[in-house]
């Protein structure tokens, strides 16, 4: 296994040899400089070879490897040149955003999510012209191929991201029967957040002398300020009161070990008040996508989930994480405290721990190389400030895509009647049969009121508030 020597200096991608209508791609995007992981993998990627990257949710590893599968793609061959595999549907419909938007310049490139959770009918549809490049899990990927609605005899390109994540999630014999079916030609490009054993023999497995890449951790946490508060069992939920009042996150993720305490701990802070949702595996797949969607949308103030279930989410701007539960696994710590803070902007990272995980906190200070202060919180900081509505609220409407609804189509209807203004409308995602916009916290039955009464595109929506 080789060694790719980077230094921190971030490069341009207009250095990079790439076709130009990726290079106009990214400079569209307000992709100029590489982050670390970009820098050190980038050149590599392009040249063919075969990459073991540890790195971080939003470190920028999806463009690193975005524009190796599209730089080389033969887009007037129709046939399925690139396959990513992801652990969650979360992240492989971000993948897929990513990759779709750098392919924009790239006419009649088809990029395909194929996933559990969605209807079979309308993935066989979308698979009688096979897509150039399909993201997508490990079960669902699997049965398309053995069904042989899905060939990937002519992959080039095949990425495994978040593998730590896959191989907890027990899909290791998934991921080899698809790649059974792959050539051996291929370039393997893996990408884990943490380097268990696994990774490393899983890697000897299926890659060709792979580059490693591996970006410091500690990198992404020096915007972060991190508080270590002791909290017996039974003060827990006080101390959260406390750090919640005292600190006023507009926006927080808050981490517990295990799925029956997210649901609990969002079922408490919901009666107390906050706008919450939790995030846990027991939840259906429509449960877990409006949950993102509201806190994506900043219609919720607080996100309560488990680790897996939170792997790859793509928060930009978070106030704060609380981790209510201490993880064991130190590496894991970082990975969790390294969704504050990014974009060059300050996080704050609260972890409550108990007398007796006291050395969980010593192995983080170990593994961080640093010597952290232990804070109190007083009973008095619970009543700081009172608890902050959202900035908006989500609206879904009954028409999408194959409505040939577009974003701008709904900003038209909600602006016609000069009730609301541009800035009253946050974010909009259009999917198939349904879309959703953010408006203003106070301007969403005034919303929902114009989007019952104007048509859009001809035709009578339906609209109603999500809560």
């Amino acid at each position: 296994m080789s060694d790719s020597s980077h230094n921190q200096e971030h490069h341009l991608f207009s250095s990079l040899p790439l076709r130009p209508e990726l290079l106009q791609a990214l400079s569209g995007a307000h992709y100029d400089r590489m982050t670390a992981i970009q820098a050190g993998s980038a050149s590599e990627i392009l040249a063919g070879r075969d990459i073991l990257a540890q790195a971080q949710t939003g470190s920028g590893k999806t463009v690193a490897f975005a524009i190796g599968i599209l730089n080389k793609l033969e887009i007037s061959l129709f046939e399925t040149q690139a396959l990513v595999i992801c652990p969650t549907r979360e992240l492989s419909d971000q993948v897929a955003e990513v990759i779709q938007r750098l392919a924009s310049g790239l006419a009649n490139t088809r990029v395909l999510t194929l996933c559990g959770g969605k209807p079979m009918h309308d993935q066989l549809t979308s698979l009688k012209r096979a897509p150039h490049v399909v993201v997508g899990t490990p079960g669902r990927l699997k049965k398309h191929i053995e069904k042989g609605t899905l060939k990937v005899s002519s992959v080039q390109t095949l990425v495994l991201d978040e593998a730590d994540r896959m191989l907890d999630m027990g899909f290791y014999e998934d991921i080899m029967s698809i790649l059974e079916k792959t050539s051996q030609n291929r370039q393997t490009l893996l990408f884990s957040a943490t380097y268990p054993t696994e990774i490393t023999q899983i890697s000897q497995l299926i890659q060709n002398d792979p580059v490693n890449v591996k970006v410091a951790a500690n990198n992404h946490t020096v915007q972060i300020e991190q508080l270590f508060v002791l909290a017996r069992e039974e003060q827990k939920l006080e101390t959260l009161y406390c750090a919640l009042g005292k600190f006023q996150p507009e926006n927080a993720i808050i981490f517990c070990n295990r799925k029956k305490h997210v649901q609990a701990l969002c079922d408490t802070l919901t009666q107390a008040g906050y706008h919450t949702r939790a995030l846990h595996g027991d939840l259906d797949q429509r449960e877990r996508d409006e949950a993102i969607l509201l806190f994506a949308n900043k219609s919720i103030s607080l996100l309560i989930a488990t680790d897996v279930a939170a792997r790859g989410l793509d928060i930009s701007a978070l106030s704060a994480v609380i981790n209510y539960d201490i993880t064991p696994d130190p590496e894991n710590h970082v990975h969790r405290i390294g969704r504050t803070g990014r974009a060059g902007m300050e996080g704050l990272a609260i972890t409550l721990f108990e007398p007796e995980e006291e050395y969980r906190v010593r192995a983080i200070e170990e593994f961080m190389e640093t010597t952290f202060e232990f804070d109190e919180l007083q009973s008095s900081d619970k009543d700081s400030g009172s608890i902050s509505t959202p900035p908006t609220r989500t609206l879904q409407l009954s028409a999408g895509k194959k409505d040939k609804i577009r974003p701008g189509d709904i900003v038209g209807a909600l602006t016609a009647s000069e009730e609301l203004s541009k800035e009253d409308i946050g974010k909009i995602k259009v999917q198939a049969k349904v879309a959703f916009v953010a408006v203003a916290y106070a301007k969403a039955k005034t919303a929902l009121k114009i989007l019952s009464e104007e048509r859009i595109k001809k035709k009578n929506v339906r609209a109603r508030i999500i809560r």
